[in-house]
């Protein structure tokens, strides 16, 4: 209040107002261009307050601070920057400055009662050290207390430490302005404390504080401002009032000196006790704060706060890297580890815990029981498990006690809004992660799997299916293999068609007998013969390839004739609303509000209470009172399928959902430490004991996802035989067109060079389809037909058939006939039959025709 009038004092009369003690944030909001603060704002140390909860990991604060301006102008400011690294402060401690002791003591056991162990003191010093002295006395400066001292009160205290002070506030962290040591400060020190004798010899252990320090920075910029705006005219410009009306402050009138020196002021710039002195806009800079640990007769400086590198421990002026974090601290109770910053009030009761109490339904993951002649409740389950062990996790006790919630309604939503009531700590059960309650609830991490599937009858129908031959090969597999067959036998017919008389004759006799070779490799029953070398190498990796094909194709057919295949009844969500089928949701679920937004119809939602109602409903079947299929939960899913795993299976999660958590009142310090002791839980094999316990091991039931799985082969795996044999017989093509082409270039060429593309096209085909007279099956075949020799391949034949006519060209100038002076007459035919006896009869075994023409 008294430096509100100054200011406003100086304001109107243009006289500078310099201040080296008022540190209210509140004076920022005047804006007078004539105030200057030689001082800080005790806005300026809650940055650092803050660094010391993020590097302690502490997330409550408790502020306690006296009821007037100065306790009241920095916690706006204080609040803000807590949150800002996500630190809640559920309540605010007020003391009046004219509290008696009663009722000082009387707001400590309230914070007592409460869960934050972390406290923030801006106070007075009188007022602080009667504080600290009652919090020692009634046990709050004992082990897992931090208490924590803004600048003001950490000065007072320990500018000129008394025993009696530092023996209450032992293992205190403090925050104060820091003061580099410098030769010049040393030797002002030593000025000032002989000075300081001169005039009080019997106070030996005075220290200058640093509201000294900025008196004297204050007083140097202030005199050199006057030597830069000059010592004369100190006047002021009367002003024109009525003496009737005016008052002394009226009558002030308007310095005529005071503007030039706010200019010289504003412009000061020197280096002070304190460090660099320069205002900017009235206000000095903030410098780096000090975090000082009380301990003994003092305190002892454990690191530095600077608006640029945050909380380090030392300062490195000629280091840009200092080394950051803070050195070890001595906590109340002298604790070297620092406290977790809450703890359950000893006290109070135990924690209640709510848990669903539901007649019917999966009892496996919580159930209710009550014994008649003990009248004890007993609470079991897979959560309750889960959640025993995951306290048995926890670095610290927690006691807790169950409380059974009766929900006649059969909803989660009242169960997990009477924690935001009060009426709870915290619910325990099968209780899902949703949206709508975390508005007003805390969730712990899940502690299961996350998702909502569907649930569907499966059923073997391949035996019963006409076609099931066509099932062991997909439709592309099925037309690839076609395709190929007609390939290779095109291949064939083209390298065997001029020089293997089995691929001759008539255009239909010539496609026959191509596509009939082809097909027929698939059982291994071809009975041509193949001479050229170029279609037996693309026929063997042909058969390579019909082997492995056919052989698969057997095994898969075979899998499906007597392997009971089950398959899902329902794969589609979309084909389940467009026939209109009946669907099942457990009762009291958010999963009918997820139905009813896919788009089924409500009179299509039927609940079901427990998996025996569920598999009752799934076996009178949709439209005769039941559902084709269910939606849940994958915990109600697996443990559905656990039960019933030979007669259901699950589809892949449809939607995805939190999982169960655990619930808590919104921002409670245990949430972190119980999601971490999750993970801890779920990561060890106590979880999968839990589970085994709960839900039976995974190897007594079948796993339904082999038992979907299909046997049907695809060309994917088949697409590298058929790369091969492809390429292999694309080759052979390549291979005998170039030799086609050379061999027959001659003829190949037009004897009219002016012919079209149509003529040499059809002169092309037309000798492409000739017989080859030049290989050796075509001579043979040639010489054959000459001498009318008929060779059987089988049997023994008769004695006419070995009638031999021998003919010689008639035409002389027949390519066949030699006219030359050295030609010899042919050589007759040399017969020679094999003497066989049989029942002293002669006859004829073999037969060798030797024929050459010279």
């Amino acid at each position: 209040m008294q430096a509100n009038f100054v200011i406003d004092l100086g304001e109107k009369a243009q006289v500078p107002i310099m201040s080296f003690s008022a540190t209210s944030p509140f004076l920022t909001s005047i804006k007078s261009t004539y105030f200057f603060r030689a001082t800080h704002s005790d806005s300026a140390q809650v940055n650092a307050i803050s660094a010391l909860f993020q590097a302690f990991g502490w997330i409550e604060a408790v502020p306690i601070y006296i009821e007037n301006e100065y306790g009241e102008g920095i916690i706006p400011y204080l609040i803000d920057s807590l949150q800002a690294v996500d630190v809640r402060v559920p309540y605010r401690s007020v003391i009046s400055p004219s509290a008696t002791d009663d009722q000082i003591i009387e707001e400590l056991y309230k914070l007592m009662t409460m869960q934050t162990r972390v406290f923030i003191v801006h106070m007075y010093g009188y007022l602080g050290t009667r504080l600290f002295a009652k919090a020692k006395e009634i046990g709050m400066m004992s082990e897992g207390y931090v208490w924590i001292m803004t600048d003001g009160l950490t000065t007072d205290f320990l500018s000129s430490p008394s025993p009696s002070v530092t023996d209450t506030i032992q293992g205190v962290l403090g925050i104060k302005p820091y003061v580099p040591r410098t030769k010049e400060l040393e030797n002002f020190r030593v000025r000032w404390k002989r000075k300081f004798l001169q005039d009080n010899p019997n106070n030996i252990d005075a220290e200058l504080s640093i509201y000294g320090l900025w008196a004297y920075d204050a007083t140097k910029a202030l005199a050199g401002a006057v030597e830069k705006a000059g010592a004369t005219n100190f006047g002021f410009q009367k002003a024109n009032v009525s003496s009737s009306s005016s008052t002394d402050l009226a009558t002030l009138g308007v310095s005529l000196n005071g503007p030039n020196l706010l200019q010289a002021l504003s412009n000061t710039s020197f280096k002070g006790l304190t460090g660099d002195y320069h205002f900017v806009d009235g206000q000095l800079q903030s410098p780096a704060f000090q975090i000082v640990n009380v301990n003994g007769n003092g305190g002892r400086e454990v690191g530095l706060w600077t608006p640029t590198q945050g909380l380090v421990k030392q300062l490195e002026p000629t280091n840009s890297t200092s080394m950051s974090g803070i050195s070890t601290a001595i906590f109340p109770g002298d604790a070297t580890v620092a406290p977790k910053g809450w703890e359950i009030p000893t006290n109070e009761k135990k924690l209640k815990i709510g848990v669903p109490v539901i007649k019917d339904g999966f009892v496996e993951f919580v159930a209710v029981t009550k014994d008649p002649s003990s009248n004890t409740t007993k609470v079991t389950g897979y959560c309750i498990d889960v959640f025993d062990a995951v306290v048995k996790a926890l670095p610290y006790a927690l006691p807790y006690e169950y409380i059974p919630h009766a929900m006649p309604a059969g909803t989660y939503d009242d169960l997990a809004y009477q924690v935001y009531l009060k009426n709870y700590d915290a619910v325990v059960g099968d209780v899902s992660i949703v949206f709508n309650r975390s508005l007003y609830i805390d969730y712990t991490l899940p502690f299961t799997e996350s998702g909502v599937s569907m649930i569907v009858p499966i059923a073997d129908n391949n035996s019963k299916n006409a076609w099931v031959f066509m099932k062991p090969l997909t439709w592309d597999l099925w037309v690839s293999s076609f395709f190929f067959f007609l390939f290779i036998g095109f291949v064939v017919w083209v390298l065997e068609h001029r020089i293997n008389e089995d691929f001759r004759g008539s255009a239909s006799d010539q496609a026959g007998t191509s596509f009939w070779f082809s097909f027929s490799t698939m059982v291994f029953a071809q009975r041509e013969k193949l001479v050229s070398n170029l279609a037996r190498a693309v026929v063997i990796i042909w058969f390579f390839v019909v082997l492995v094909l056919t052989q698969s194709y057997t095994a898969s057919l075979t899998s499906l004739l007597t392997v009971q295949q089950l398959q899902p009844t329902v794969t589609d969500v979309h084909d389940l609303i467009m026939k209109g089928g009946y669907v099942g949701y457990l009762k009291g679920s958010f999963v009918r509000e997820i139905l009813l937004g896919l788009g089924f119809d409500e009179s299509k939602l039927m609940m079901y209470n427990s998996p025996e109602e569920c598999h009752e409903l799934f076996s009178k079947g949709s439209g005769n009172g039941g559902i084709a299929a269910a939606f849940d939960e994958v915990p109600y899913m697996k443990l559905f399928l656990s039960k019933y795993c030979t007669k259901y299976t699950m589809i892949d999660p449809t939607f995805k959902t939190g999982g169960f958590g655990f619930v808590f009142p919104k921002g409670s310090p245990l949430v972190p430490d119980i999601s971490r002791a999750i993970l801890n839980v779920t990561e060890g094999d106590k979880m999968k004991q839990i589970e085994d316990a709960w839900f039976g091991k995974k190897g007594s039931c079948p796993d339904s996802s082999t038992s979907v799985s299909s046997n049907i082969l695809s060309l994917k795996s088949f697409w590298g035989l058929f790369l091969i044999a492809g390429l292999a017989a694309f080759l052979a093509l390549i291979i005998f067109i170039a030799m086609f082409v050379y061999r027959e270039r001659r003829d190949l060429r037009p004897s009219d060079p002016t012919a079209s593309i149509w003529d040499r096209t059809k002169n092309f085909f037309r000798i492409f389809i000739q017989r080859d007279s030049t290989s050796q099956t075509s001579r043979q075949m040639e010489l054959t037909d000459r001498n009318g020799i008929s060779l059987p391949s089988m049997g023994v034949p008769s004695p006419s058939a070995f009638s031999v006519h021998t003919q010689f060209p008639e035409d002389p100038s027949s390519t066949d006939y030699d006219s030359s002076p050295n030609r010899q007459a042919p050589q007759e035919a040399v017969i020679n039959i094999d003497q066989l006896t049989n029942q002293n009869q002669e006859r004829p075994t073999a037969l060798e025709i030797d024929h050459e023409n010279n």
